[in-house]
């Protein structure tokens, strides 16, 4: 059979695109190597509990026009992300914000009060021009606020000290000296009521799906099978690392099922100190208020990627960003392919900017 178009990856971004393809009369065939549609947005039924299988997705954005996009297919609940800082089994509010303050320092009750002994602090440090991380962070947030909540969080994350640590990976920490523990600042936000998975089925009805299939032992018999072909796998990948392998961050999840109906009273709270292996505990059944008498949680730890692990945080640094770039000028060249989506752009996306991204694509080759 000839199809107008094969959409590689059945994540958000090539669900997306097939579906606003298949609206204008477009033939699609969507493959995917993994044994499930959704990419990293999946989500898998534990104990009647929607668990994110890739980690904790929050859908949140300030575009209107995306927020009534994505509604049009599914509800969304009123899910509002509010993480919690554990340090050494001393609990904080995150993002920074007022309850994080005062509870930090016990004479701090104003946003003045707050405002004067973080300046006092940053000052006490006297530090220039930023040689590294550490004295990035510490030039923003003070010495206190880095030490319980920045430092051990972020050497978990990347691997490193953060005195080994460039200084542009920190270009902000956002300080709110309100009361108010929304992590997000965007209008809209939530989580699909039933998870994900109602969502990118809705995206790929009307076209053929295979699962458990490799785009580059089937693209050997079929090519001649497709005018186009959308590719969200890795770019490097698809010109057979060329020029060397892009690098990322990876992480893993260890799942446990527990015989309890609430564990840790929050969806996530994020371990901040250096000595506790994993970066966050995810407890699944808050995202959707359940009520379920068993809970779900996954603890999440941050690994050094390597080929055959699966890649989650682009690492653009210098080095791989020009790597990327030279990839970036390769994909020009194809006539009849088209790269997108996280590791297709090696960009590291929110969920809204994705679906940004896929309609942007769709209005090009509808101009085409």
């Amino acid at each position: 059979m000839k199809y107008d178009y094969l959409i590689v990856g059945s994540g958000l971004f090539g669900a997306v695109f097939n579906y606003e393809m298949t609206k204008q009369g477009k033939k699609c065939l969507v493959i995917d190597k993994r044994p499930h549609i959704g990419g990293n947005i999946y989500c898998e039924k534990i104990e009647d509990i929607n668990v994110h299988k890739y980690g904790a997705h929050i859908f949140h954005t300030s575009n209107k026009k995306v927020w009534d996009y994505v509604n049009q297919f599914v509800e969304f609940n009123n899910y509002i992300n509010s993480p919690v800082a554990n340090y050494k089994n001393e609990l904080y509010n995150l993002p920074f914000n007022m309850n994080t303050f005062s509870r930090i320092w016990s004479d701090v009750k104003t946003p003045s009060d707050a405002k004067k002994k973080i300046e006092e602090e940053i000052q006490k440090e006297n530090i220039g021009e930023p040689k590294n991380l550490e004295e990035q962070a510490i030039k923003l947030v003070g010495r206190t606020v880095y030490e319980k909540l920045v430092k051990g969080y972020t050497e978990k994350q990347w691997g490193r000290d953060c005195k080994d640590l460039p200084s542009f990976i920190i270009k902000r920490l956002p300080l709110r000296f309100i009361f108010d523990n929304n992590y997000f600042n965007d209008r809209f936000q939530g989580i699909p009521i039933g998870g994900y998975n109602p969502l990118i089925e809705k995206l790929l009805e009307g076209s053929t799906l295979l699962l458990n299939t490799d785009y580059f032992d089937f693209i050997k018999k079929t090519k001649d099978t497709f005018d186009k072909i959308l590719f969200t796998g890795p770019i490097d990948e698809f010109f057979n690392f060329k020029f060397g392998a892009l690098e990322y961050r990876s992480v893993y999840f260890e799942n446990e099922v527990l015989d309890t109906d609430n564990f840790q009273g929050n969806a996530v709270i994020n371990y901040t100190d250096r000595e506790t292996p994993w970066t966050r505990i995810i407890e699944h059944k808050h995202f959707e208020f359940g009520k379920q008498p068993k809970t779900v949680i996954s603890k999440e730890y941050s690994i050094e990627w390597k080929k055959g692990v699966e890649p989650y945080y682009p690492i653009n640094n210098e080095k791989n960003n020009a790597i990327y770039q030279k990839y970036e000028e390769l994909a020009s060249k194809e006539k009849n392919v088209i790269f997108g989506g996280r590791l297709g752009a090696y960009k590291y996306y929110d969920m809204d900017k994705v679906i940004e991204s896929a309609l942007a694509l769709v209005e090009k080759e509808k101009n085409n």
